[in-house]
């Protein structure tokens, strides 16, 4: 069964990783970024990982080099360790923050978009999806899940059928990707969207002519996508897509 996407995420501009900006002191997938998406009346985006006991954090990468300070797999840490965590470039105390963390600073107010990161090498499918649905059980405000691996997106569906859900997609160039070209030849199709109920994709802005994302756009699926960087390219990718997901310049505001 598919759960059609909110109004909201078709309306309000995304913030990739919520609307970060280091020069403002603002790092990715903070709570600050947070805080400036919606005083923009942006949408959200944000990014999932697991923690060592079983919670759902919002961090991009797989390490924690890039970001902070310390190094090492997120993975290693436990909610307790991660939210104790400075993130580099942080002019307001920011550290990583729990899923349960960010949703209660969003309390509804704009459309949050989640990215599950992918689990295969870690810790499989399953527990990450579950941190997910525990933490989003009861809240009500406009939220979607996605991923690029149809897995997650299937256990997303089994364990919150309430939630829309998508695929994160793009052209798969096996240059690109640590995956077989097989692999990538199955996902560049984008098959799974049917079966998995799937309210949108978020696809790559430069791919976005491709016959299949037109052909599902015209079957009633959503199309966003990512990530867009400034105006011209927001421009060209509105001529197909519904909406937009974008970094580094302040979006159209809607209406």
């Amino acid at each position: 069964m598919t759960i059609d996407l909110p109004e909201a995420f078709l309306r309000q501009p995304i913030a990739h990783r919520a609307y970060h900006d280091l020069a403002s002191g603002r790092p990715e997938n903070s709570l600050s970024a947070i805080d400036a998406a919606i005083s923009g009346g942006y949408g959200i985006e944000i990014d999932l990982q697991l923690s060592a006991d079983g919670q759902a954090l919002v961090f991009h990468d797989y390490d924690l080099d890039r970001l902070t300070g310390a190094t090492g797999p997120i993975a290693a840490l436990t909610a307790g360790q991660a939210t104790a965590v400075p993130l580099t470039g942080t002019a307001h105390g920011d550290r990583i923050p729990t899923l349960a963390q960010v949703l209660a600073r969003v309390a509804g107010r704009v459309p949050l978009l989640i990215e599950l990161k992918d689990q295969g090498q870690a810790s499989g499918i399953g527990p990450l999806e579950a941190a997910t649905a525990a933490a989003l059980d009861g809240y009500a405000g406009p939220v979607a899940v996605m991923s690029f691996n149809p897995d997650q997106v299937a256990e997303m569906a089994r364990l919150a059928p309430q939630i829309p859900r998508g695929l994160t997609t793009c052209a798969f160039d096996p240059a690109d990707w640590p995956l077989d070209p097989a692999t990538c030849a199955h996902l560049r199709a984008i098959p799974d969207a049917e079966r998995l109920g799937a309210a949108f994709i978020s696809h790559h802005h430069t791919d976005l002519d491709r016959p299949r994302v037109r052909a599902l756009c015209e079957a009633g699926l959503a199309v966003l996508c990512w990530t867009i960087r400034s105006p011209a390219e927001e421009a060209q990718a509105r001529t197909i897509a519904h909406n937009i997901t974008f970094e580094g310049y302040a979006a159209r505001p809607p209406g």
